[in-house]
């Protein structure tokens, strides 16, 4: 079996604990990682995912129902 190769992400995307703003994402990471399932397949990138790259304010776009409309 081969191990999984996990892409990598940009490095500005990785927060420090301590810094400002990042109660609220690692609250959020701790609820979900508990609750929704592990990926272990790289899926297609969502044909807008470049519109989103660096893009503010998702976190009120953040749904606990991802592909629900929710």
């Amino acid at each position: 079996m081969q191990p999984l190769v996990q892409p990598e992400g940009p490095a500005e995307a990785i927060l420090p604990d301590t810094e400002s703003g990042a109660e609220d994402w690692l609250e959020l990471n701790r609820e979900y990682s508990e609750k929704w399932p592990n990926i272990t397949r790289q899926g297609t990138a969502p044909e807008d995912s470049a519109e989103w790259d660096g893009k503010s304010g998702k976190k009120e776009l953040f749904s606990p129902n991802p592909g629900s409309g929710d």
